[in-house]
């Protein structure tokens, strides 16, 4: 009885080491706006949030899977010609190795305050 219940553990044990990490993504996004999704990591990976400033002008963020070997860094991205080696920009990536870490955007979060807006006007609407 005692190793059925073993085996059990066991094998109950290798599917949670199984499960992928799931991260916001957002491939890039302008100042505080970024529309977001969700996505399953590959194993070796974690959640990272990027806080960067492209052409040193414009604020930019991105959100997804990042190797671990390239978490807690920042990267300088180049145009690509051959008679300029300009930055295109620069981003700093942290990461995080927990489900959803790395947080909603604003834009994502907003879903439920636009509800209750709509509900209120609604409101206003069908009292008047």
């Amino acid at each position: 009885m005692n190793r059925i219940i073993l085996q059990l553990v066991a094998v109950g044990f290798c599917f949670a080491l199984g499960q992928a990490l799931q991260c916001y993504d957002c491939k890039v996004g302008f100042w505080n706006f970024c529309i977001t999704g969700k996505i399953q990591c590959d194993a070796g990976q974690h959640c990272f949030s990027g806080v960067g400033q492209a052409v040193s002008l414009v604020d930019i963020k991105m959100k997804g899977c990042l190797a671990k070997v390239d978490c807690n860094k920042t990267t300088t991205v180049n145009f690509p010609t051959s008679d300029s080696n300009a930055t295109a920009y620069h981003m700093n990536k942290t990461c995080c190795n927990t489900d959803l870490c790395n947080g909603a955007p604003a834009l994502q979060r907003a879903g439920g305050l636009s509800l209750a807006l709509a509900s209120v006007v609604a409101l206003f609407v069908v009292l008047h």
